[in-house]
Formats: structure tokens, C-alpha cells, sequence
């Protein structure tokens, strides 16, 4: 149930709110102004279609919408939660999983219900995506995480313009070009490296977590859109360094790449997430001292780094425990620190490349100048 009236209330906000919803199904709540004008229905999908029958152009949209959902049904050959059993009949908006919305009184009324949402996580639907799903261009939210797609994503998925959050398995490269806010592809079998465009996404939210993704952090990391706020690449098979450019997130509140093989030193640019909340690196193969520029950090409400080879911590990392924030540095190699490392665990560090080792600015660090040494450092050629 909270499930379900969750995604309504996401569709609430995607659809215009000068519009009356209804998304197909047999839960209702109430939602109007205060004053008692513009309100309308909202019904959970899923159930019995409470809206009228459609008629004129909402029959030639539902009725592309049965044809592509009909195609698709086709492509899955297992579907071991009987999910696809209440797919039966044309009228769409009372599958299970599938949620329409009729936008009464919008500019244009006339066009009818559509189908606004399909959400399937964790059906563990086995088959293929198909290319008629692109019919339906009105759809805002696309959740197919925790099945069993295989094959691609279809080229016809470009046409999907309204697309805002999309949560699946295959993991198309165009999917970083998409204007989409949210990325979920947590808690799948992906394997191979990270899309060297990943940093072309203006999305707020990425999860990537619980995946086999290897190699490094692409470079073009550091040049996603400063508005992302949680990124969480735990739990794959990545290597390498944390990327300098990591610092240019300003609005950043949690990064989770813990569980990984990350080694080096941790770029001074870290200081730059002056957000931060949640900063979680155990369990990687980091080294160095835990410096002041990454404890000062004003916003940090919990900072992991156990299960890593750091030396030390500075005076400021002290302070953590008296700001009542969480801050774990068990089984390192701390010298006179009580849960570490044995010795003989310590006495090789794993170094990586030097690229990945910290190499302190003679300047103070200035976070707003960062953008632009960045760039230069990108761009220009190796010696």
C-alpha cells in the first residue's frame, strides 16, 4: 500500500497540478486547496478502473498503450509472480503495475487518460524490453529494477520525452545523455566498467550500488551537473582513485563508495563538499592520513573509513566524536588507535598508480577557482 501511494504522489507533482487525476485503480484520497477550488481525485492503479469509459482520441492512446503493453507481455517468458495474468483485456489502467492519470481540465482536456507510471520492481520478470513501449509517450516514471531483462535498451526508449525517472536493468549508454533526475540501477548483476559518459547526466539522485561494476571512476565524473546530491556506488568491483573532480558537487550530501577497491590518497578537492552529510569509503584499500580538509567538513553527520590502510587523523577528526557524529576508522593502520589492522597487514600499502596518490597544492585550496584548474588539468597534454 505505501508503496503504491508513494508513486501516486510522485505522479502528483510530475502532472500539472491545474489538472484532476485519476490513476486507474481502487484506492482514493482527496487532493484540493485549502479554499476549496481546483481540487480533484486520485485512485491507485492496479484495480478496478473507477474513471469513465474513454471515448474520441483517449481510445486512440489507450488503445496503443494495449498493443505495446501486449508486445511486451509477449517478450517475458517467465514471470514467476503471475504479475502478467491481470494483463488481460484492453483496459490497461487496471494491470497490475500500470498507472494512468486523466488530466481533467488541463489545456488539453480532450485528450483523455493515458498511461503516466509502470512500475514492476522486484516482479523478477524475465524476457526483453520491446520497441512499441515507446508508444507510450506520456509516460513519467518507468521502475523495472530487481528483474531479469537481458539484451538492450531499445533505440525507440528516445522518444520517451516525458521520461523523469527510470529504474531498470540493462544498462543502455544513452542513459546518461537522458535529461532524467533520477537513475536506479542498484541491485543487479551489471558487470563491465562505468559508461565513460556517466558525467554527461543532469540527474539529482544516482544509485549504482550492489552491482559488479570494475575499472575506474570515468573522469567525466567530475563534470556532472552540480546539482547531484546522492551518488552511491557501493558494493561493485571498482578501482583506481577517487576522482579530483569530485569536489565541484557543492550541493552533494551523501557519497557511498564503500566496499569497493578504491586506493591512493583522498583528493583535497573532498573540501569542497561543504553538504555532505553521509561520506562513506570503508572497505577500499585508501591510504594516507585522514586529513583536516575532509573532518572540517560542517554538514558531515557521518564519515566511514574503516576497513582501509589510513596511517592517522588529524587533530580535526577528533573533534567528530564531540560534534555527535558517527565516525568509524576501525581496522586501519592508526598506530596506538585500539581495533586495527595487524602489523604485517599494514607493512604493504597498496600504492596503485601515482595518479591516484595526493599531491598537496602549495595554495589553500580555493573551491569556487576548482572548476577551471580542473579543466586545464584535463585538457592539457601529457608530458
Amino acid at each position: 500500500m505505501g508503496k503504491s501511494w508513494l508513486l501516486a504522489f510522485i505522479l502528483w507533482q510530475i502532472i500539472p497540478t491545474e489538472a484532476a487525476i485519476t490513476v486507474g485503480g481502487g484506492v482514493g484520497i482527496n487532493i484540493g486547496n485549502a479554499g476549496g477550488g481546483g481540487g480533484g481525485g486520485v485512485w491507485i492503479g492496479g484495480g478496478i478502473n473507477n474513471s469513465p469509459a474513454p471515448s474520441g482520441p483517449s481510445v486512440s492512446k489507450l488503445g496503443g498503450a494495449y498493443t505495446a503493453l501486449q508486445a511486451w507481455k509477449s517478450a517475458i517468458t517467465d514471470d514467476p509472480l503471475g504479475i502478467l495474468k491481470t494483463w488481460v483485456g484492453s483496459d490497461v489502467c487496471s494491470y497490475k503495475g500500470i498507472f494512468c492519470a486523466d488530466p481533467q481540465g488541463a489545456v488539453d482536456s480532450t485528450s483523455g487518460p493515458f498511461v503516466a507510471g509502470i512500475d514492476l520492481n522486484h516482479a523478477n520478470l524475465q524476457g526483453t524490453l520491446v520497441r512499441e513501449l515507446s508508444v507510450l509517450a506520456d509516460i513519467s516514471i518507468l521502475h523495472l529494477n530487481s528483474n531479469r531483462f537481458s539484451g538492450t535498451v531499445p533505440d525507440t526508449f528516445k522518444d520517451l520525452l516525458s521520461l523523469q525517472e527510470l529504474d531498470l536493468r540493462p544498462v543502455p549508454e544513452d542513459l546518461f545523455n537522458k535529461r532524467l533526475d533520477a537513475i536506479f540501477l542498484n541491485n543487479n548483476q551489471f558487470e563491465g566498467e562505468l559508461p565513460q559518459n556517466l558525467g554527461n547526466s543532469p540527474a539529482s539522485v544516482i544509485n549504482l550500488a550492489n552491482n559488479k561494476f570494475s575499472g575506474n571512476i570515468p573522469a567525466s565524473f567530475g563534470f556532472m551537473s552540480s546539482k547531484l546530491k546522492e551518488i552511491l556506488l557501493l558494493n561493485n568491483q571498482l578501482t583506481g582513485c577517487i576522482p579530483e573532480g569530485v569536489g565541484l558537487f557543492s550541493e552533494m550530501q551523501v557519497f557511498d563508495v564503500s566496499h569497493n577497491s578504491l586506493m591512493g590518497h583522498l583528493p583535497d578537492t573532498i573540501s569542497c563538499l561543504s553538504d555532505i552529510e553521509v561520506l562513506n569509503l570503508a572497505h577500499n584499500k585508501l591510504s594516507g592520513v585522514l586529513p583536516d580538509l575532509v573532518c572540517s567538513l560542517k554538514s558531515l553527520m557521518n564519515l566511514t573509513v574503516a576497513y582501509n590502510f589510513f596511517s592517522g587523523f588529524s587533530q580535526e577528526c577528533s573533534k567528530l566524536f564531540f560534534r555527535n557524529a558517527g565516525f568509524d576508522f576501525s581496522l586501519n593502520c592508526i598506530p596506538g588507535r585500539d581495533m586495527q589492522r595487524p602489523q604485517p597487514e599494514c607493512s604493504v600499502i597498496p600504492r596503485g598508480g601515482l595518479n591516484c596518490l595526493r599531491i598537496p597544492s602549495a595554495e589553500p585550496l580555493v573551491c569556487g577557482a576548482l572548476l577551471g584548474n580542473l579543466e586545464v588539468n584535463l585538457t592539457s597534454p601529457s608530458p
